[in-house]
């Protein structure tokens, strides 16, 4: 890849990850924290500063006070790539993250004072008006880590490291402060968007839930799209946790016939029934609920009776629900469905997101 123009907005895509099971040793890797927030491409084009999403769409208006500061704290004519997170005392808060994208600017504008977010760097796409992608990761880490030497908060620049066995330590001890596991980059590696060219290597965990409902599959009402799970709190309530979709056609067929013993003819007497009703608790979940995330997709879900218990494996929990999708694993029909609780679930120390921030200075080094 040769020098081009500094890319626009809405005109490169950020470079991508593949998932591996493990922190891979060996010379050549250059090793990050994962972050946990929203991917986004930062462009200083003149006078003008633009936030482009993963999918290529704006996020200006969401992030008001990143806009001034990135404007005060980047000179024109560059492009980083790197992730809005909101940082609170206990760690990073991606619900409050979310509800940064609403329609009302008076909304946005409360939550920007309230919960201001920050921008984390981590790779460098253009300098200087021009396009530096195509040089190596190692140079263009060196080129960001001087651009940013002295950017205040809420510019940050991600850690890094050469060291395995620090790369280990922080994907072992990171979670505590909500971030999502390590990154592993070629260090003699061009940028390349749109590409799985680097590693990403996340927390992987199982637990014991219960399906207590469903939603029908895009195809029609003979498939299951996504199982609903849920595990039971200290007050003996079931709560709903997240959802498991990963199958293939055929087995969501299956999953169709097999469950419709189960399926309840009303919300009466199930334990989810009562945030269908007018009045319901808000601060709850609920499984069919529509969000600013869900693209007008119908989101509407089936009871069942709770009686089935199913493995899966998660991530990362953000508060009391899974982060991501889980991947289901196996029926457990020896189980009892009141015997998956939350206790079950492994306890994450916690770790300050100042220390976090701290390795900043080690990575200038």
């Amino acid at each position: 890849m040769t020098e081009t123009a500094l890319p626009t907005f809405g005109s490169i895509a950020p470079m991508l990850a593949s998932v591996a099971s493990q922190v891979p040793a060996g010379e050549g890797w250059l090793y990050e924290p994962k972050w946990d927030g929203f991917r986004t491409i930062v462009f200083r084009e003149g006078k003008t500063t633009r936030l482009q999403s993963r999918d290529a769409k704006a996020l200006d208006r969401y992030f008001p006070e990143l806009l001034a500061a990135l404007a005060d704290g980047l000179p024109e004519g560059c492009v980083l790539d790197g992730e809005i997170v909101i940082a609170r005392t206990h760690g990073l808060d991606f619900d409050a993250l979310q509800q940064r994208i609403h329609p009302a600017a008076s909304r946005v504008e409360q939550l920007a004072r309230e919960t201001p977010a920050s921008f984390v760097a981590f790779d460098l796409i253009g300098l200087d008006g021009k396009n530096v992608s195509h040089l190596p990761q190692d140079e263009r880490r060196m080129m960001l880590q001087a651009l940013l030497f002295d950017a205040p908060p809420p510019i940050h620049l991600t850690p890094m490291t050469t060291s395995h066995a620090v790369a280990v330590e922080w994907f072992e001890s990171f979670e505590g402060a909500g971030l999502d596991g390590v990154v592993a980059k070629v260090a003699d590696g061009p940028y390349s968007p749109g590409q799985r060219a680097m590693l990403k290597i996340k927390h992987v965990r199982t637990a014991d839930c219960v399906v207590a409902g469903f939603r029908w599959h895009k195809s029609g009402h003979d498939s299951i799209g996504s199982l609903l799970l849920g595990l039971y709190d200290d007050a003996d309530v079931l709560q709903h946790v997240g959802s498991t979709s990963a199958f293939d056609m055929a087995t969501r067929r299956s999953l169709a016939r097999e469950l419709a013993p189960l399926r309840a003819a009303t919300l009466q007497g199930h334990p989810w029934a009562g945030w269908a009703e007018p009045g319901r608790d808000a601060a709850q979940r609920m499984p069919g609920a529509q969000s600013r995330w869900s693209g007008g997709k119908d989101l509407s879900w089936q009871p069942l009776r709770p009686e089935r218990v199913c493995e899966v494996r998660y991530d990362h929990l953000q508060g009391r629900r899974f982060r991501h999708a889980a991947i289901f694993e196996r029926w457990r029909l020896d189980k009892s469905p009141r015997a998956c609780r939350f206790d079950q679930l492994e306890v994450v120390a916690p770790y300050e997101l100042a220390r976090v921030f701290s390795g900043e200075s080690l990575a200038r080094r």
